[in-house]
């Protein structure tokens, strides 16, 4: 297993990561703003999933009650990658996530139930991006947060794909911070796949739906996600939820209260 080596020494991948990218919690509307940007060229510009808008930033109705986690490259400082953490709608705590509506005729609640499932305690991970000069590699073009059999590398040329995961470890620690203990996805096979290899506990519950390519709905246990991943990510994790503590006790007592 090429991966052997990471996971023998731990403090590699923290310090790949930190080498060149830093988590940043996007909680102030300046930095959600940075998040819109990032959609709109991804997911506007470049791949032409939604339309461009004339603000150049990429928003829905969703945004209203959501956070967000930025990557930032260290030697630039430039934005390179977001993700967005839908939380439950205060106003309308009934309300459906994205994946509940897209994949309403699919989802086996045998598996699980979001409806029996209090909808305080459930959040949807959704809209990754990576901007373009970060997704060069072959079959990661039209894709707008890749994570592919290249992305790991070989054994005798290891790699790891520090954005794509930085985001998902920076939504699972937004998750606990906020109180929630699932969180649904929509994802690739191949994605779910290749993280669930990393100890990521994500958890097929329905067939796959046309989504911009075939989507799998699914749910992350969010309470013991930072024991499910590997021993080798766990470093990288505590990096990522440090960030993600600091940020919050940085916020206003009353936006404390208001996001939960």
């Amino acid at each position: 297993e090429f991966l052997l080596k990471l996971l023998l020494e731990p403090m590699n991948l923290r310090k790949g990561f930190s080498k060149y990218f830093r988590y940043v919690p996007a909680l102030t509307p300046e930095l959600a703003a940075e998040v819109y940007k990032i959609r709109h060229k991804v997911y506007c510009e470049d791949l032409k999933f939604e339309q461009a808008r004339p603000d150049g930033l990429e928003t829905d109705s969703f945004d209203a009650h959501s956070v967000y986690g930025l990557v930032q490259s260290v030697a630039t400082d430039e934005y390179v990658g977001c993700a967005r953490l839908i939380l439950p709608n205060p106003e309308d705590p009934a309300r459906r996530f994205p994946v509940e509506v897209s994949c309403a005729t699919t989802i086996d609640k045998s598996i699980f139930d979001p409806d029996a499932y209090p909808r305080t305690k459930l959040a949807e991970v959704s809209r990754l991006a990576v901007i373009a000069s970060y997704r060069r590699r072959k079959g990661e073009q039209q894709q707008p947060a890749p994570v592919t059999d290249e992305s790991f590398g070989s054994i005798t040329q290891p790699r790891f794909p520090y954005i794509p995961c930085a985001l998902y470890f920076g939504c699972a620690a937004l998750a606990r911070k906020f109180g929630i203990e699932r969180v649904l996805v929509l994802t690739e096979p191949r994605l779910a796949s290749h993280f669930r290899k990393l100890g990521m506990n994500i958890q097929p519950i329905g067939e796959g739906v046309e989504h911009r390519g075939l989507r799998v709905p699914s749910v992350i246990n969010a309470v013991t996600f930072p024991t499910d991943i590997q021993h080798a990510l766990r470093l990288l994790y505590k990096l990522i939820e440090h960030e993600v503590d600091l940020a919050v006790e940085r916020l206003p007592r009353e936006a404390r209260l208001k996001r939960g």
